[in-house]
């Protein structure tokens, strides 16, 4: 019981403080990996990756897995409840207020604060999964040509997904 309380208490924490989509949530992930020690680091690498390729929220995607990770089926349904609900909460109480909120300096200050800090917590976070994931100077080789490829070009996502999937399997099956 304690481990539901804590799993429910921390995913709703996370609910209450990432601002900026799925992938803000990935400070706090990590803290928990560091933390609890509920999930590897290496896991978490593994539960982004599958995150963004299933349909849904990132965010809420890795809460599922994660969850399931800690404490199989119900430590999913806690942890994705855990991080909807402050959204549910906020949304239902700003929503019946938001007329006033609109135009109002204090908010729109707080709000032009609180992106740069999202993006820096991001940035944060990408490089500490970058030093501590297994990547091969083939990954980094590829990493750079799809980032050059991707200003030159815009192709769809399922062309970056599936050459990234054909070259690691080619690189498993044949290096």
């Amino acid at each position: 019981m304690k481990l539901y309380l804590q799993l429910f208490f921390q995913f709703f924490h996370i609910g209450v403080f990432s601002f900026g989509g799925g992938y803000a949530t990935l400070p706090f992930l990590y803290d928990i990996a560091e933390k609890y020690r509920w999930y590897s680091v290496k896991q978490l690498t593994d539960m982004l990756a599958v995150s963004s390729i299933t349909p849904g929220p990132v965010g809420i995607n890795v809460a599922t897995f994660a969850g399931y990770t800690t404490s199989g089926v119900l430590g999913a349904v806690i942890a994705t409840c855990a991080i909807i609900l402050p959204s549910f909460i906020i949304v239902t109480v700003v929503s019946e207020i938001l007329d006033k909120f609109k135009t109002n300096k204090y908010v729109q200050g707080a709000l032009s604060a609180i992106k740069p800090t999202g993006c820096a917590l991001l940035s944060a976070v990408g490089v500490k999964l970058l030093v501590t994931s297994n990547l091969h100077i083939s990954g980094i080789v590829l990493l750079v040509l799809f980032l050059a490829l991707s200003y030159k070009k815009k192709l769809d996502p399922l062309f970056y997904l599936g050459g990234s999937a054909i070259f690691g399997y080619l690189w498993g099956k044949f290096i």
